[in-house]
């Protein structure tokens, strides 16, 4: 029978390994010994080294020695227990309800579980060393490829370093790299200069093959004074086929992952399948589960190329990227909905004010959960620790009357740090008294921001990482994920409020952020003072908000174009509504005056129209609301007459209020009656509409 693809696929990529002959002789003195010498090898070096090359010879070899080979590329999956259990046993063929350690322990031959890009699961790494790992019995061996060493634990512990092999990853000698290029057809001429521009970075020597098979009669002659990949990269982009395909390449470059279907989306075009194609088959192309992606050194020199050749089309590709992630984001729930949460803020990595407050590859084995009940007791612990008894009293007593609000990150199950959110619409004022903070929080909402009917307001009142308090950590980068996932989507959010015990620190990233300083919001507990930051979500809602920190990313470079101006809304009282509706209808056959009109930057018409329009669509906008209300009115058989006296009034108006009553064969008294009943229906109508965003 023909051989399948994939053993085409595994039969060339072993001929064109070259190189790693210590390791590979090492690895097949493990499989002839049993039991296993060493139960886990730990590969790791920077990318691009080529570990995940090493990872597949490594499953060839097992197949020589009747070993059972299982492949773990870790950008496939979430960075949970759950989801490394049920991947390994999909793996090995097991169903979900069946015993993964007692199956792997009478499996009749080896098992060998290669695990690629451990940095992407790295807050799975004290589960896996304490709890996953310790159970799987002496026939299994784990192999563990990462760009980072093992952390410190591992090679301090007597246990794991008896067991434990360390293998650091360098570039190919001069000798490895000849094979390579030799066997790859590259002429033989061309083989020094290749050589000394990289320097055996398994990456850059791809790169420059791809070169050549991309250009017919290709000489490679770099210029020094450029960096490797940068050049690489700027050659190769000038000579793609075609202008789709280097947008195609940019935005694989642009986004965290790149499936066909947001390929499509992001270029506009109703398929795309030939386009990812092109784009999977290069060298420095990654493939996972959910889509494509370049090696990391590989991205950031197309990025730079990009801003500094057409700042124009990333700004534009920047908010395509937005807007197909607020999309998915608003359509989706749970994990999903979480990792295009990851898609979204990712697009800010490289912002110099965004990066130094993040750390994005954070490490250890860090789960969320809700608050259990033996959670109260650690987390009081880490209060006082930190910011002393009183606070933590005060902690305690939200805990008890606010469980739900508390979200709790665990290492080995281990309460290591928590988010308190308290929903200030529903504290009763009966017990603000026993805390400053949620105090001073309701005197700034009564005085500068009430809360209307259905509106919540959310107290971020406690965040801390047990170790690190409230300093940048991976623990305090999830909080901030997590924090931005409920603005996003907690139903009639008008105001948030973080306080911080440092608040100059956090100065620059909560301004980007659009978090403003609240002074007056400022408490104090015990000897500590806390500094205020708010954002009312009624001035700029998510939409405007999410476009603002998009124009702020794309301004970070100068050569961007200036961020476009964001509509912030008016946050009108009750009154101040009505007496803005009277005045539209007033004025409703006026575009000019209606331009004057506040409900032009009020909820109502802003999350109806376009935040780019200009404000004669808008007033067109707000004539086409007040239209539609009236509709709605008249579709109840006993409110015609109110709504024909408003219709007649100030849509189809009549000269005057006199004869519209006589239009209407109407007393004039009863006339008028129906009219302020009309207005007043209205005025309901469209208040419900301002409060909840949505139609009725």
């Amino acid at each position: 029978m023909r051989g399948s693809l994939g053993e085409r696929l595994q039969s060339a990529r072993h001929f064109n390994f070259v190189g790693r002959e210590a390791e590979l002789e090492f690895f097949e003195s493990i499989l002839n010994e049993e039991p296993f010498p060493y139960q886990l090898v730990y590969i790791f070096g920077p990318g691009g080294v080529g570990k995940t090359t090493l990872l597949r010879q490594f499953a060839h070899l097992c197949l020589q020695h009747n070993s059972a080979a299982i492949y773990i590329d870790t950008r496939t999956i979430e960075a949970t227990p759950q989801a490394f259990i049920l991947t390994v046993k999909r793996l090995t063929g097991l169903e979900e309800d069946e015993p993964l350690f007692e199956t792997l322990a009478q499996h009749h031959s080896p098992i060998i579980i290669l695990i690629d890009t451990f940095e992407m699961i790295a807050p799975l790494d004290g589960w896996l060393r304490e709890e996953f790992l310790p159970y799987l019995s002496e026939n299994v061996l784990v192999v563990i490829a990462s760009r980072n060493p093992p952390v410190f634990v591992w090679r301090t512990d007597p246990g794991w370093q008896s067991i434990m092999r360390l293998i650091p990853l360098r570039n190919l000698t001069p000798g490895e790299s000849t094979q390579f290029l030799s066997r790859r057809g590259i002429p033989h001429e061309q083989h020094k200069p290749v050589q000394d521009f990289a320097h055996g970075h398994p990456l850059a020597i791809s790169l420059i093959v791809d070169l050549f098979a991309q250009r017919e009669g290709f000489t490679f002659e770099p210029e020094e004074s450029l960096d490797i990949i940068k050049t690489l990269l700027d050659n190769f982009v000038r000579k793609v086929p075609g202008p789709a395909h280097r947008a195609a390449l940019e935005v694989c470059a642009l986004v965290r992952l790149t499936s066909e279907e947001s390929l499509a989306e992001m270029l506009e075009v109703p398929e795309a399948d030939q386009l990812f194609e092109w784009v999977r088959e290069l060298s420095f192309i990654e493939v996972n589960r959910e889509g494509l992606f370049p090696h990391d050194v590989a991205r950031e020199v197309l990025l730079k190329d990009l801003r500094w050749r057409n700042p124009t089309w990333y700004t534009e590709l920047h908010r395509r990227a937005r807007n197909y992630y607020i999309n998915r984001f608003n359509q989706s729930r749970g994990q999903e909905q979480q990792r295009f949460l990851f898609d979204l803020i990712y697009l800010h990595r490289e912002n110099p004010v965004v990066r130094p407050f993040f750390e994005w590859q954070p490490g250890g084995a860090l789960v969320i959960d809700n608050l259990h009940q033996n959670d109260i007791q650690p987390i009081q612990e880490m209060v006082a620790r930190h910011e002393g008894y009183e606070s933590s009293r005060i902690a305690s007593y939200w805990m008890a009357r606010h469980p739900e609000s508390v979200q709790v990150w665990r290492e080995a199950g281990k309460p290591v740090g928590f988010l308190m959110m308290l929903p200030l619409n529903e504290v009763h004022q009966d017990i603000m008294i026993e805390d400053p903070g949620v105090q001073s929080t309701w005197e700034y909402l009564s005085i500068h921001a009430p809360l209307r009917r259905n509106e919540t307001a959310t107290l971020f009142r406690y965040w801390m990482a047990e170790d690190s308090y409230q300093a940048v950590s991976p623990i305090q980068s999830l909080i901030f994920v997590n924090v931005v996932r409920h603005y996003l989507s907690t139903p009639g959010l008008a105001f948030t409020f973080f306080p911080c015990a440092d608040s100059e620190f956090w100065q620059d990233i909560f301004a980007y952020a659009d978090l403003a300083r609240l002074p007056t919001a400022d408490f104090q507990v015990g000897d500590r003072h806390y500094g205020m930051y708010g954002h009312d979500w009624r001035v700029v809602p998510p939409v405007n908000w999410l476009s603002l920190l998009g124009e702020r990313e794309i301004a970070m470079g100068n050569e961007a174009p200036p961020p476009a101006e964001i509509r912030r809304l008016i946050v009108l009282s009750q009154p101040e509504f009505v007496e803005a509706v009277r005045d539209v209808l007033r004025d409703f056959g006026e575009p000019n005056l209606l331009k004057q009109n506040p409900l032009l930057d009020s909820r109502l018409v802003t999350e109806r129209s376009d935040v780019q329009e200009d404000t004669a669509a808008r007033v067109a906008t707000l004539q086409d609301i007040i239209r539609q209300a009236l509709h709605q009115l008249q579709q109840t058989p006993k409110l015609m007459k109110l709504y024909r006296a408003v219709y007649h009034t100030y849509i189809q108006a009549a000269p005057t209020q006199e004869q519209a009553a006589e239009l209407l064969d109407l007393p004039f008294s009863t006339y008028r009656r129906h009219l302020k009943e009309g207005i007043d229906w209205l005025t309901q109508y469209l208040w419900e509409l301002e409060i909840s965003g949505t139609d009725k």
